[in-house]
């Protein structure tokens, strides 16, 4: 069984509302689908170390691991015949994202956005899960002082 991993990248640790989706570009079979970043992991290689290579490969940015996401049954997500999905949320530490591997363009999105986006069919019971789980907050409510 092939692993690949990824990270559910939030916009904030404590009180996340938004999480960065990464548009595919290649190959072309998965062109314009929405993913988690991420990838596989090399021979030899530790997942943990595995997911923070490729999301600096991909997106250019340090990121810190909070939470294993696994599968409600506690394993890893089987994504295609063949290959699971080992998938951590996670915040940037270091760096602005930019899309430069496999990718046409990154969003952060909110929860109300998440279903309208055409994700690849391994990330949409993810998707689901998130929203099940309610790992994205509501928006602070702003209001405008009294006068």
């Amino acid at each position: 069984m092939l692993i690949v991993v990824a990270a559910a990248i939030l916009d904030d640790a404590t009180h996340p509302t938004r999480i960065l989706c990464a548009q595919r570009s290649a190959p072309a079979d998965l062109a314009g689908k929405w993913e988690f970043p991420g990838g596989k992991v090399e021979p030899g290689e530790d997942p943990l170390a595995a997911v923070h290579r490729e999301i600096c490969e991909e997106l250019g940015v340090e990121i810190s691991l909070h939470a294993h996401y696994p599968h409600p049954s506690g394993s890893d997500w089987q994504i295609s015949s063949g290959k699971t999905m080992r998938l951590w949320l996670a915040t940037i530490t270091d760096g602005k994202p930019h899309p430069l591997q496999d990718h046409y363009q990154l969003r952060w999105v909110d929860a109300a956005g998440l279903p309208d986006l055409d994700w690849l069919p391994g990330d949409r019971p993810i998707v689901s899960q998130l929203l099940a789980d309610a790992v994205l907050a509501a928006p602070h409510q702003q209001t405008s002082p009294k006068q």
